[in-house]
């Protein structure tokens, strides 16, 4: 299959791209700059000039591809809402040009907006009353579908971690040097689910190949960590002490701090025959391992 992807050199797409040239797929994917479209090619993918701002290079690249994962997001979280209201505007645009043709099309949403608090499950949907910004990928899918798009959803963990994470691991990683602390909120009980993204990418390739039309799968390959766990973890990577904080201890990261959401992918691995196989996050915060090389 010729496969469409977004975010092909990012942390999790350019992982999606090795899967599906390994499993014997063709790859066009979006570069936006001359540095990304030679770390693409050398992969042995084609390359398709664009970014997600320019929708047109978007449907060009999509109307190519006898499939689509979209795993680009512009990961500027100091104007969250607005990059997910730009995420559901490309889903649109991919959507339109794959109408009607039964071609696959793979997005991209997260777990921790579907039942915070609750174990997070595939059969909830995250409907039109959900006004968490995240929610408007889920339900730009849901429209694609309504005009005859082969969509699929998979949900992210929170934590997606491994090699050359820029992410929320680091972000803590960063912060927890500036202030001297590893921190957490209230108890640190609240919960986090985590995948590694080598088996994130394993899924999206799956979720592609058996997917079926408007189903949820969760890139879940630990359901509940403990956020104490990890910043003591962090803690410990750095010999730094770990302590409990106030949300604005973390800027405009508390939000996200103070989270709980588990989520199951027991569905997912019994619906695709996908099992998590690489190291849990905990085990990839050692204290000798790449996240506390810098």
């Amino acid at each position: 299959m010729r496969v469409f992807v977004t975010g092909a050199t990012g942390f999790v797409g350019s992982a999606v791209v090795q899967d599906l040239l390994e499993a014997g797929h063709q790859v066009l994917g979006l570069a936006r700059s001359d540095a990304s479209a030679a770390t693409l090619a050398a992969t042995g993918a084609e390359v398709h000039r664009g970014d997600l701002e320019d929708l047109d290079s978007l449907r060009a690249g999509a109307t190519q591809a006898e499939g689509v994962i979209h795993t680009g997001f512009v990961h500027d979280f100091t104007r969250f809402a607005e990059m997910c209201a730009l995420d559901a505007r490309v889903i649109a645009a991919l959507g339109n040009a794959l109408a009607g043709s039964n071609r696959p099309l793979v997005i991209t949403s997260g777990t921790a907006l579907v039942s915070p608090g609750q174990l997070a499950v595939e059969t909830t949907r995250v409907g039109p009353n959900n006004h968490h910004p995240r929610a408007a990928s889920e339900q730009a899918a849901d429209a694609a579908q309504a005009i005859g798009v082969n969509t699929r959803v998979v949900r992210l963990s929170p934590s997606v971690h491994g090699a050359g994470d820029h992410g929320f691991v680091p972000l803590l990683i960063n912060l927890a040097r500036e202030k001297g602390c590893a921190g957490y909120i209230g108890d640190g009980q609240n919960q986090w689910s985590a995948v590694h993204r080598l088996d994130a990418a394993r899924l999206y390739r799956l979720a592609l190949e058996r997917g079926e039309t408007g189903a949820r799968y969760h890139g879940v390959g630990e359901q509940a960590i403990a956020f104490r766990d990890t910043a003591t973890a962090i803690g410990n990577g750095l010999n730094l002490p770990v302590t409990a904080q106030p949300p604005e201890h973390f800027g405009w990261f508390g939000g996200f701090a103070g989270l709980d959401c588990p989520a199951s992918s027991e569905l997912t691995q019994t619906q695709l025959g996908w099992k998590p196989e690489h190291p849990g996050l905990l085990a990839d915060l050692d204290p000798a391992g790449s996240y506390f090389s810098a």
